[in-house]
């Protein structure tokens, strides 16, 4: 690596919301670590970062759906690093009962098993340091996925409720964690997800470049969730109010009176 005292990991840094990632965080001054599968890409990501901001990069070639892969990247945060983006995911978008399983099962592994995983592995030489920035893709289907996405809406809604509880962990020891909950954004996502973008009207699909861009701005305001595409942020506010208010609410010594008519 260079000689930058910061330096990022990027996991699904081949293309799409990982690699606008890469690029940005160049331009922060970061030197890069950039994971995933194919390894010609992770090359084109690394010259592009070198050529417009001089940043060096290390390339980590593996499959996060693996417990090989996720030990591999594991290993590497485990030596420390300033910031890492858990970006690789995919989606399946199909009637869950004809859902093959093991695609299934992959799609678990990758967005919630390697993404807690990598999340631990980071954390831990973060608290040493007593710095850190852990920024978790999610989606606004955590919210609540229709009929096709369930498995999908699950994974992510695990991820926005890591998080959160990670951020309520780790938030004054000098670590940042960010949740970030794209809604439809042109990457390839459509195309592993079985599905056109052309289902959507353009006013729909935000461009990569403008979530990514948004996302920064979010962190740099402290936000702990972002919704790019969200205009009032009171609306997620009043979610999180009433999230809480049905948290207070849920341990009692005995069942609400509506219970017991």
């Amino acid at each position: 690596m260079g000689q930058n005292s910061k330096i990022a990991l990027v996991t699904g840094a081949s293309s799409g919301i990982g690699a606008a990632y890469a690029d940005r965080l160049a331009k922060r001054g970061h030197d890069l670590v950039l994971v995933a599968r194919r390894e010609d890409r992770l090359r084109e990501v690394a010259a592009r970062a070198k050529e417009m901001h001089g940043a060096e990069s290390e390339i980590i070639t593996a499959d996060l759906a693996t417990p090989a892969g996720m030990d591999k990247v594991a290993a590497r945060l485990e030596q420390g690093v300033t910031g890492m983006v858990n970006n690789a995911g995919f989606g399946l978008m199909a009637p869950f009962a004809e859902q093959d399983w093991a695609r299934l099962n992959d799609m678990i592994q990758l967005n919630v098993t390697a993404l807690t995983r990598l999340s631990h592995a980071a954390v831990g030489p973060m608290l040493a340091a007593g710095r850190g920035t852990i920024v978790n893709i999610a989606s606004i289907v955590a919210f609540g996925g229709g009929a096709g996405s369930a498995v999908y809406a699950a994974t992510k809604a695990y991820v926005l409720a890591l998080s959160n509880a990670l951020a309520d962990e780790v938030g004054g020891k000098g670590i940042r964690v960010q949740c970030v909950l794209p809604g439809l954004t042109e990457t390839e996502f459509a195309e592993t997800a079985g599905f056109s973008w052309d289902r959507f009207p353009a006013d729909m699909r935000m461009s990569v470049d403008a979530l990514v861009d948004a996302a920064f701005k979010g962190l740099g305001r402290g936000e702990r969730v972002t919704i790019p595409s969200l205009g009032d942020a009171a609306d997620y506010d009043a979610l999180e109010d009433a999230r809480m208010k049905l948290f207070r609410q849920g341990s009692k010594s005995a069942p609400a009176g509506r219970y017991l008519d």
